[in-house]
C-alpha cells in the first residue's frame, strides 16, 4: 500500500510544479507526468482498461497541448539551459522510471495467473456462472463487453474516439479554409 501514496505524492509534487512553472513546456510535461502517474495508479488498482485508456488519451492530450503551446511560446532548446530546469527534468523521469518498475514488479499476481481465481465473490464470478443465462450469449466475453458493461465500454470507446479525432484535427497540415484560398 506504500506505493500507493508515493504514487500520490508525485502526483501532487507534479501538479505543483505544473502550476508553478513559468515555462509552458516545462507545465505540458508535468501535466504528462500527473497522467502517467494516474495511469499507474489505476494498474495498482487492478484497472488495466481504464489505465490503458489513460495512457491512451494522456498521449493524444499531449500532442495536442505540446503543439499548442510550441505554436504558442517559441520555446527552442539552447546550450544555456537553467541548472534547475535540468535537475527537475532528470528527477521526474528518473521517479517516472521507478515508480513503474516497482509498480510492475510489486504486483502479487504472477502473470498468467487469473486474479477472480483468488476471490471467491468477484464480479468474474457471476459472469462466469450466470453469464449465459442472463444474457443468452454463448461467448461470454462479448456478454461482459456488451451486457453487463455496456455503459463502461461505450463510455471508453467514446473517450477514445474523441481524443483520435481531436489530435486529428489539430495534427493536420492544412484546414479546409486554407485549401480554399487561392495561392498568390
Amino acid at each position: 500500500m506504500t506505493i500507493f501514496y508515493v504514487l500520490l505524492v508525485f502526483i501532487l509534487i507534479a501538479a505543483v510544479i505544473a502550476i508553478e512553472t513559468k515555462n509552458l513546456l516545462s507545465s505540458v510535461i508535468c501535466v504528462g507526468a500527473i497522467g502517467f502517474g494516474a495511469s499507474l495508479l489505476f494498474l495498482f488498482l487492478r484497472a488495466p482498461d481504464i489505465a490503458i485508456t489513460q495512457i491512451v488519451v494522456e498521449i493524444l492530450g499531449l500532442i495536442i497541448l505540446i503543439r499548442a503551446t510550441i505554436a504558442r511560446d517559441l520555446t527552442f532548446i539552447g546550450g544555456d539551459r537553467e541548472f534547475f530546469g535540468t535537475v527537475v527534468s532528470v528527477v521526474v523521469i528518473i521517479a517516472i522510471s521507478l515508480a513503474g518498475v516497482i509498480v510492475l514488479t510489486t504486483l502479487p499476481v504472477v502473470f498468467g495467473e487469473p486474479v477472480f481465481a483468488e476471490v471467491p465473490n468477484a464480479a468474474s464470478q457471476t459472469y462466469l456462472s450466470e453469464g449465459l443465462g442472463d444474457t443468452g450469449a454463448a461467448n461470454i466475453v462479448a456478454a461482459v463487453i456488451l451486457d453487463y458493461r455496456a455503459y463502461d465500454t461505450l463510455g471508453e470507446a467514446t473517450v477514445l474516439f474523441t481524443s483520435i479525432i481531436g489530435a486529428t484535427v489539430i495534427l493536420r497540415k492544412k484546414t479546409k479554409k486554407l485549401l480554399e484560398e487561392p495561392d498568390l
